[in-house]
């Protein structure tokens, strides 16, 4: 692991001056420590001040507290700048593939070894050799294999790298400077892996791989006797089509022009005995077919004019993190074999900060690029030089003070889309919700995601607060309150009360209730004060379903945790028997009684909609995923209930069909009153 301390030559830009909070023993020269608890600070006599973050707060930051202490909250802009910095951030980039590694590099003479090798017939296969003879050729054939992937391997993880590092520099442009020279290094290294991994590349290689690429299905000989063994003619056509892709995928994935038409050939023959009759006739007959379809390509490219050629922007796929369910991804990771030889081989200029490269490729390459590219974005270029990237830095998209909660709330500056980007990469954990202010919509509580799909279509706003920033003065007690979960064995919740003179009657439906539900379905301890936070902010939502953020990377939505959804919704139904029309005949239930505060009580519903096939669902009912409300969900009142007769069969029995809101104070106290006057009644 590589030593990133944060140095006082690290410039710091609009930060410095900062105000941090520090704990520290006695002494002028003590270290400065983010937390009581680091290790470091041995002494129980531990004084806290708070100090301007500069060079001299800098030099004497405890190193243990720099890479793991919280020395801000993680979501201000200081927060995101030191995490820009610590971590596997700008300063350990830096150090990072900037010079050949005794330890795992090789020397050119060993590459252009193994790249003849491999590039020889004799890396396939060889029927001349004795068995002594083919056991050399195919440990040597191992090894250069070995090395090969090594050195993309290598390259791949130095460019990632790079682009890291530019990425960061770019978001804080005063770091550009003085990060420059690390820079350069580091992109000095790249070149010399580019040339390395270019020596396993055949440029013919590239154009027959491209040729074949760009052919066509052709007419499959499936009346020839001599493919009998294969069966019946449906068995023909459907084993000589598998030939046919297995022979494109084959020779359009060869970065240096070996194909192995043994290979192919004996996944037709899969499965037949070699004993049967016709077997022979049949494989010869596949080789020769296989024979043609290289000798087409080779066709191709005899064609093709050697001399032009064109210029090809390419755009790489951001840096998918490794989640739990999914490896890390994008980038330079999931491309083919030949797409990584034309990047090696025909590379020009590159941007790997903002992931873009430009090739200089024949134009049956170009060809293949531009119509065949995923998981890449290419496009052509009109200029024979690539455009040159500006220099020039909007101010407003820097991450500064006052983006997010570094300032007062009258200091806020515009948030931009930039920001949010810079905010999900060097920030994890970032908050999904936040409190903001517009002109145009006032203060609302809006989904990161939402924030950054009204950025694009113009809106302006700044971020009041995001739910880790509420007062812990209030959060705290309020957790108190509420008490720790139940020990195990212990119900966690008390039965519904039907007799409505009961102290607890409809006390299900109500807020109390939520809060605990929110505080006790929590993932673990950590996670019920995160839950109250969030549900503090929520309650002031007018409707729930504006909170639908969309799906997260591996598909789920995440913008409210399920724990806080409970805590919004209640799964009881109402029970609106007392504010029934009265009818006036033995048999009529209700007793008229009007619906006063409960008219606006929100009910939130997957489907109220008898003509859409589908029962309705809670948004928390199982068969819903109990995902929470949905933007497309539908919203009711009781009104909407009591005016329809048609609902009873189109509810899901399991859940009721909808979810309350909980009710208030004031409606829990009306919706009792209303059901007592009712069994008096």
């Amino acid at each position: 692991m590589y030593d990133n301390p944060l140095t006082a030559d690290v410039p710091l830009g609009p930060f410095e001056g900062t105000p941090v909070t520090v704990h520290s023993a006695k002494g002028r020269s003590a270290k400065l420590h983010s937390t009581t608890d680091c290790s470091q600070l041995r002494t129980a006599a531990v004084t806290e001040a708070r100090v301007l973050l500069d060079a001299a707060t800098v030099g004497r930051l405890c190193a243990q507290c720099w890479s793991w202490g919280p020395w801000t909250r993680s979501g201000s802009g200081l927060g995101v700048f030191l995490r820009a910095l610590g971590g596997s951030g700008l300063l350990f980039q830096q150090q990072c593939y900037d010079g050949p590694d005794e330890d795992v590099d090789w020397d050119c003479d060993e590459v252009q070894a193994a790249a003849g090798f491999l590039r020889s017939a004799t890396s396939y296969e060889n029927e001349d050799c004795d068995e002594d003879g083919e056991a050399r050729d195919e440990d040597v054939r191992h090894d250069a294999a070995t090395l090969r992937d090594r050195v993309f391997d290598r390259r791949r993880a130095a460019a990632q790298s790079l682009h890291r590092a530019e990425s960061i520099a770019e978001v804080f442009p005063w770091l550009e400077d003085w990060a420059k020279p690390k820079l350069i290094a580091k992109k000095q290294h790249l070149e010399e892996l580019r040339t390395h991994a270019a020596l396993f590349v055949d440029p013919a290689g590239l154009l027959a791989g491209a040729a074949a690429s760009g052919m066509s299905e052709p007419d499959l000989p499936v009346s020839d006797p001599a493919f009998g063994a294969l069966g019946k003619s449906s068995e023909i056509a459907k084993g000589l089509a598998a030939l046919w892709r297995d022979w494109q995928h084959e020779a359009a994935g060869s970065r240096n022009g070996s194909t192995r038409p043994s290979y192919v050939v004996a996944n037709l023959m899969h499965g037949i005995r070699s004993n049967r009759k016709g077997y022979d006739q049949t494989r010869s007959a596949a080789e020769q077919l296989v024979a043609s379809w290289a000798e087409h390509a080779r066709t191709v490219v005899v064609a093709a004019d050697p001399t032009s050629t064109q210029l090809v922007k390419v755009t790489l796929r951001e840096i998918k993190e490794r989640t739990p369910h999914q490896p890390e991804h994008g980038f330079l990771h999931d491309i083919d074999s030949w797409t990584l030889g034309a990047l090696v081989t025909h590379l020009t200029e590159a941007d790997w900060g903002r992931r873009t490269l430009t090739l200089r490729v024949p134009t049956l390459v170009a060809e293949r690029l531009l119509t065949n590219s995923w998981p890449l974005a290419c496009e052509t270029h009109d200029d024979d030089t690539a455009p040159a990237n500006s220099d020039a830095h909007d101010p407003t998209s820097h991450i500064q003070p006052g983006v997010f909660d570094d300032t007062p709330v009258l200091e806020r500056r515009p948030v931009t889309v930039e920001h949010l980007r810079a905010l999900r990469a060097f920030t994890p954990d970032v908050d999904q919700l936040f409190i903001v202010f517009s002109t145009s919509g006032g203060a609302e509580v809006l989904p990161l995601t939402v924030i950054e799909k009204r950025l694009a279509g113009g809106w302006q706003g700044v971020i009041v607060a995001g739910a880790s920033d509420l007062p812990a003065s209030l959060i705290k007690p309020w957790a108190e309150r509420i008490g720790a979960r139940p020990e195990s064995g212990t119900p966690l919740w008390p039965q519904p009360v039907p007799d409505a003179d009961g102290p607890r009657f409809g006390a299900e439906l109500g807020l109390e209730c939520g809060e605990a539900r929110a505080a006790w379905l929590a993932v673990d301890d950590r996670d019920r004060e995160p839950n109250l936070r969030l549900l503090a902010i929520l309650r002031g939502v007018h409707d729930l379903r504006t909170l639908d953020g969309g799906h997260d990377r591996d598909g789920h939505r995440r913008t409210v945790p399920k724990a806080v959804w409970h805590g919004l919704l209640a799964e009881e139904t109402l029970d609106l028997e007392p504010f029934e029309p009265a009818t006036g005949d033995r048999r009529g239930r209700g007793s008229g009684i009007p619906l006063g505060v409960l008219a606006d009580v929100q009910i939130y519903t997957t489907n109220a909609n008898p003509r859409i096939q589908g029962k309705g669902h809670s948004p928390l009912c199982r068969h819903s995923n109990e995902r929470g409300v949905a933007d497309d969900d539908d919203l009711l009142t009781p009104a909407d209930l009591l005016g329809r007769e048609d609902l009873d069969y189109h509810w899901c029995s399991k859940c009721g069909g909808y979810a309350v809101r909980r009710l208030t104070d004031t409606q829990l106290s009306y919706y009792r009153a209303a059901h007592r006057l009712h069994e008096i009644a």
